[in-house]
This record gives C-alpha cells, structure tokens and sequence, in this order.
C-alpha cells in the first residue's frame, strides 16, 4: 500500500530539477508526486508528463490547472494523452486559478463556479467518449475525441470556499486543499466534500491536503526555516476561508499592513505548528498523521526553503514516512 504522504514539485522549482526529484519522491517511498501550475513559472502538464516519466508507478497529480486558460477541449486532449500514454498514473485537477492571473489575462468568468463546473463536466465526458456541445461560459460545437480514454483518470478540483467544495463532492474525485489548510479546515472540508458525494454518488471522495515541510534535528530550525515561506502564502490567501476557519482574519490582516516581511517576523508560533509540517522527524510524523485523522486521504509535503528540496525529500523519505502509522 503506498505511503499517505506525498511530494509537491512546487513552481519555484527549475523545469530540469523535476525529474530527478520525481523519481527521488519514488525510490524514497512517497505515495504520490503533485505538479503545481502557478503562472507565469512552468506548465503543469509538461511538469507533470516529464514526472511521469521519470518514475515507473508512483501517481503524479496537476494541481491545479486553471479551468479558463485553456479551452476544456484542449485540457481533455491533453489529459487524454496523457493517461494513454501513463495509463492509471495520471491525477488531473482543474480549479479557478488566482484572480490576480487570470485579471491579468482579461479571462475572469462571471460566474466562477459555473466556469469550472463546465470544465471539470466537459473534460469527464469528452475523456469518456462522449460528444459534446455546449454554449456556456465555453463554446463547444460536437467535439469528439479521437483518442479517449479507456478508463477516466480521477479529477481533482481545487476549492477553497464550501459552495466549492461542495460542489466538488458532487462532480469530481477528489479535493486539493491549499497550502496553509490547518486541521481544523480540513475536517471543515471533509463535512463538506461529504455532503456534496451524498448528493451524488455517495461514493469516497479524496482529499489531497498541500501542506508546507522543513525537517531538522533542530526543531527550533526547521521552524524558522519555514516562517517566511508560510508568511507569504498567509498573505496571498487573506480573505478565504482557509484562514476564517483557522480564526486568525483579524490578527493576520494586521500584520499584514507590514507586508511579508512583518507577517514572518511576528507571526505567533502557533501558526507554525498548526499550518505546516515543520520539526524533527516524530514531530512531523505526528502533524502528518493529524491532517489523515481529520479526514485528509493524503498529505502533500511541499519542501521549504526550496533550494533545500532534494535534501527536504531524502529526510522526509528516510525519516518522517516510515514513523506514519505508527
């Protein structure tokens, strides 16, 4: 049985570096490998087709594309090819993307949920077989593929907002929870993702939780290692329920008038335990297994300080998945 813990190759991460570290991930025992798509650093699907192959049976995850940068004709051609080519090694997942990215693009939808719901519906059935048209958010006039897929890869969204993860529930596989997901907001999500596969199928619905890892002998190092990088993705997700469900809306919009700099140098220690699997190898094995008693299939560590990424993963491989379970 793989390991419930897997690795982020993360967009701070040069596109020559993905390979190796993908196959590392794999000889060191992780359990599934995710490639991000953060604009403007690299392509998710070609991150994640050179990941594939690199490795020989570990899963590799896309989390997230963007359900309006694409047209979802040619993210069902892609995928497509891509689960041919890795049969039942490919997890594709689509999602809204910043706002900030897609503003710059002028490709903000009217109605995001709407525009993601179309994708993820249109992608499964065009992987299916089926022929699609539609006149949506997306135009889509008797599309067929020439190559579907035998058996349709898992899809993932991620979501942050519960009509989202509701949402998700009901039409997708699994659920990408963000990096800065605490346990709190995953078991929040867990009711959540439940109730929207009640409504559909009924069936198990997988979380996949992005959480941010620095291990040391030095507990004490690890977590300073990390503040800064925790710092800024607190400060990008300003706003959403990942951090309202945590509770701390008011104290991190205050240090955030200081920017990055003063959220990392004066965020409580508590952040740091509960937001990110930082600390010696038991202590991370604990926080770990504290996301899967809350509801979390997976957890997704994504190494930090980046340019520590290949010694992060031999540690994580080596040290903290063996103790999982324990």
């Amino acid at each position: 049985m793989n390991a419930p813990v897997g690795l982020l190759i993360g967009s701070h991460i040069p596109p020559a570096d993905i390979p190796g570290l993908a196959a590392l991930a794999e000889e060191k025992g992780f359990g599934e490998v995710w490639l991000t798509e953060d604009l403007w650093y690299t392509s998710g699907v070609i991150a994640a087709t050179a990941a594939l192959a690199a490795t020989s049976t570990i899963p590799v995850g896309l989390g997230i594309q963007s359900a309006v940068t694409r047209h979802s004709s040619i993210q069902a051609l892609d995928f497509a090819t891509i689960a041919a080519m890795f049969p039942g090694r490919f997890w594709p997942g689509i999602g809204l993307g910043l706002p900030a990215w897609l503003d710059q693009m002028g490709l903000m939808p009217p109605a995001p949920m709407r525009a993601v719901r179309e994708s993820v519906e249109t992608v499964k059935a065009l992987l299916a077989g089926e022929t699609v048209s539609l006149d949506g958010i997306q135009q889509l006039k008797e599309i067929t593929l020439a190559y579907p897929t035998p058996e349709v890869p898992p899809i993932y969204i991620g979501a942050v907002g519960p009509k989202s993860i509701v949402q998700t529930g009901r039409i997708a596989d699994g659920l990408v929870a963000s990096t800065t997901s605490g346990v709190d907001y995953i078991r929040w999500a867990r009711t959540l993702l439940d109730e929207g596969a009640a409504a559909s199928d009924g069936g198990h619905r997988r979380i996949a939780t992005f959480a941010l890892f620095c291990g040391d002998e030095d507990p004490r190092a690890a977590r300073d290692a990390l503040r800064h990088s925790l710092a800024f993705y607190l400060t990008i997700m300003q706003g959403t329920d990942l951090i309202s469900v945590y509770g701390i809306d008011d104290e991190l919009a205050e240090l955030a008038k200081g920017g990055v700099e003063r959220v990392a140098a004066e965020m409580p220690d508590a952040w740091l335990e509960d937001l990110a699997i930082a600390g010696n190898a038991e202590e991370c094995a604990a926080k770990i297994q504290n996301f899967l008693d809350a509801g979390s299939d997976s957890v997704i560590l994504f190494p930090a300080p980046f340019e520590r990424g290949r010694e992060l993963v031999e540690f994580a491989g080596d040290r903290v998945i063996p103790l999982i379970g324990q």
